[in-house]
């Protein structure tokens, strides 16, 4: 599974190449430290630089090389280079297979125009390619356009050398999440993309087929658009006026994978949810009840004014008609049910830390900080002890040791994330309980003197 991306540099050649050379010199800030970190061959073993190749450009001497090209086309100015990563899926690649697929990439989508410095790393955990083009070619001296069309090309480029050498392709890649939610989920905020997925993934546990999963759906708020007219499925609240694509929402939500978790779902877990399968085909299969009426529809008096009124509410109150059926919350309402469970962390909180004032707040932010930080330290070690360990039980254990302090650091945000919601909501709600109290205050009075005033007419 390859992943791709690519940003232009517009600084200094020397840090992009710097980077890609030596890991330890990433805080230069010029283009020829980006290439020193490709090509150092004294830190291959240290810093897992496992593989470097030069391509129209000696490895050693990358820089000069694609300064030379911009000195003599007389382009020194601008974006000086493109870097682009290349990343496959954990234990998926090879280091050789790795830095191949790099050198194909590089020589597919720039090997005729621009010099490319390709290097291989493993610092990250996962083997990946750093590609430092050039942005001046060597042969007519034209700079290199990275337009939408580029990017899509390398793309494609990529995805044909991983069905080349069997590996897993993202068919439908779902883009970027918008930077609002991204920071709301990893902040614990509710958002719209969470009560979709959230919807969905208890739809899927009780629902027999993708007909079902749609009219569970439709009772939770929501309408699911799979046509095959349309490219991609897609999910819509009720009263909402813009459909979200379901491959936004994740692989897992894309509405072929959906059918799939359908079908392989156990059934008994289905049945203890209260929805057998006979009975939804009871349902399915139920003819229509034949009602006769006496007189035209043409001819009926339309029911308007206050009885009309009058039967709409008797229908939202349950009363027409008289089966009893569970009508879930709309989706807006869930956003606001999420707020209360904010509201209930919080609460939980200042219970649980004995938090007595915005100082006592205060206090535990600089606590968890600290605890934080030596977190971090701890799973630091473990990473550059991962980077020089090889394949076998000390690796395992050292992983291991690395989630359980994801795990503990997550916990810990996510506390932070409480406290400083905590302080910043506290001048507002103190706001709103004086404005409640001066509102019931005015209250009382407005009834003293009205009794009062009764009691004096008297």
């Amino acid at each position: 599974m390859g992943i791709t991306k690519i940003k232009a540099i517009k600084d200094s050649l020397s840090r992009i190449v710097g980077y890609a050379e030596n890991p330890e010199k990433t805080h230069y800030s010029d283009m020829q430290q980006v290439l020193h970190y490709a090509g150092n061959q004294e830190k291959v073993n240290m810093e897992q630089t496992m593989y470097v190749t030069g391509l129209h450009c000696r490895r050693e001497q990358a820089y000069e090389d694609m300064m030379y090209t911009k000195r003599y086309f007389n382009k020194t100015g601008g974006n000086v280079a493109y870097h682009c990563i290349q990343s496959f899926k954990t234990g998926e690649v090879t280091p050789e297979l790795c830095h191949q697929l790099g050198v194909e990439l590089a020589q597919r989508m720039w090997g005729d125009r621009f010099q490319v410095l390709v290097a291989t790393h493993f610092n990250t955990g996962t083997y990946h390619n750093h590609l430092v083009i050039n942005s001046v070619s060597f042969a007519d001296g034209k700079k290199f356009n990275c337009n939408q069309r580029a990017f899509y090309r390398m793309r494609e480029i990529s995805d044909q050398l991983c069905r080349e050498h069997n590996l897993t392709v993202i068919e439908h890649p779902s883009g970027k999440t918008p930077r609002n939610l991204y920071f709301a989920e990893k902040q614990g905020k509710p958002t719209t993309f969470g009560l979709m997925r959230q919807a969905i993934d208890e739809a899927v546990g009780i629902s027999w087929s993708w007909f079902d999963f749609c009219q569970v759906m439709k009772e939770k708020g929501y309408l699911i658009n799979a046509s095959p007219h349309r490219k991609y499925a897609t999910i819509r609240a009720i009263g909402a006026k813009k459909a979200v694509r379901m491959v936004r929402l994740g692989e897992e939500y894309d509405h072929r994978r959906i059918i799939q978790r359908i079908d392989t779902m156990d059934y008994r877990k289905k049945e203890a949810c209260g929805r057998t399968y006979q009975q939804i085909r009871r349902n399915l299969s139920r003819s229509p009840k034949r009602m006769r009426m006496a007189g035209s529809f043409h001819s009926a008096k339309k029911i308007t004014g206050l009885r009309a009124l009058y039967l709409h509410y008797c229908y939202f109150l349950g009363i027409f008609p008289r089966k009893s059926r569970t009508r879930p919350l709309s989706p807006m309402m869930r956003l606001e049910v999420a707020k209360l469970e904010q509201l209930s962390r919080q609460i939980e909180l200042i219970h649980r830390e004995h938090l007595n004032s915005a100082q006592d707040v205060e206090g535990f932010l600089i606590s968890v900080q600290s605890q934080i930080e030596e977190k971090l330290r701890q799973r630091t070690g473990i990473y550059h002890k991962l980077r020089r360990c090889q394949p076998g039980e000390q690796m395992d254990g050292l992983k291991e040791q690395r989630t359980v302090l994801t795990r503990e650091l997550s916990t810990l945000r996510r506390q932070q994330a409480t406290a400083r919601q905590l302080l910043e909501q506290l001048p507002e709600k103190r706001r709103q309980i004086l404005l409640e109290q001066k509102m019931r205050r005015s209250y009382r009075q407005f009834h003293k003197n009205k009794k009062r005033r009764i009691e004096y007419e008297r």
